[in-house]
């Protein structure tokens, strides 16, 4: 089974994410924490602890179903020891606060060399930085997003996100998340069902379908190869309705979080039914 829904807002507290994502009949959904421009947030208090509960009951999304995401600041690979620590500890926090709403996984974005060190250099650092936060954190995966390979960040090639599991010491809390978008403006073509295969085959043999965690479900506004990160609504884009079928037909991503990241906020409840009807019953 399938389970949709979108990025939804986490304005006046994470208590209001459930509720947001009820209104657009998500079966999953993905929100920020904390303030994803900032680097510090005041600890969550009880009374936001247990409205977290309390509406995420009521929205009957289980936690395994929402994909939680840092803050936009955090480079783990970055060449500059300090901004690394700095993006560590906040890494740190965010896996915590994490544990605190029950939720099991944290996708991030790898990290950027900036141009200043090799690849390899900052998929070692981002590995060892990873590799630090798990150890003093429990329960919760870290999930590694791929990237459109725009400006200097990494992991728009299968081949970084393998390097990075095969560096991390606990498998257990290690993960992905495949962003469509990204995975298209990266040169990974999956608009017809041989192109799709093809992806799906060498993701498969690079990384391992065990390792997929999360999906955002998003078309592209630029060109197959482009890197360039830029979204569109589903089937108005360069990908196409027919890469959403093939998937929405895809057992391979059953009872994951499927994540609408889509331009429109306003059409994710008709894009959620459309997704939905795509499916071969």
């Amino acid at each position: 089974m399938k389970y949709i829904g979108a990025h939804v807002s986490s304005s006046g507290g994470v208590f209001n994410a459930p509720l947001n994502a009820m209104k657009i009949g998500a079966k999953a959904f993905a929100l920020f924490t904390k303030n994803q421009k900032q680097w510090v947030a005041k600890p969550l208090d009880t009374k936001t602890i247990d409205l977290w509960f309390l509406n995420l009951e009521k929205s009957k999304v289980l936690p395994k179903h929402i994909l939680p995401h840092d803050s936009y600041l955090i480079n783990l690979g970055s060449p500059d020891e300090e901004s690394r620590e700095k993006s560590l500890n906040a890494f740190i926090d965010e896996i915590q606060r994490c544990d605190i709403l029950g939720l099991d996984r944290l996708n991030f974005h790898p990290g950027s060399h900036l141009r200043k060190i090799s690849e390899e250099k900052c998929l070692d650092l981002i590995a060892e930085s990873i590799n630090k936060a798990l150890a003093c954190t429990k329960n919760v995966k870290a999930v590694i997003e791929n990237t459109a390979g725009q400006g200097s960040n990494l992991g728009y090639k299968f081949e970084h996100l393998a390097y990075l599991i095969e560096k991390v010491e606990d498998k257990s809390r290690i993960g992905v998340c495949i962003d469509t978008c990204h995975m298209f403006s990266a040169g990974y073509d999956i608009r017809t069902k041989e192109a799709y295969e093809q992806t799906w085959k060498e993701f498969d043999t690079i990384v391992g379908f065990k390792y997929l965690m999360g999906m955002h479900i998003n078309d592209a506004k630029p060109a197959l190869g482009s890197k360039v990160d830029r979204h569109d609504s589903i089937g108005k884009g360069q990908i196409g309705i027919e890469a959403f079928r093939l998937l929405m037909n895809d057992p391979r991503m059953d009872d994951i979080p499927l994540v609408l990241e889509t331009i429109d906020p306003d059409i994710w409840k008709e894009e959620i039914e459309l997704l939905y009807s795509l499916e071969v019953k």
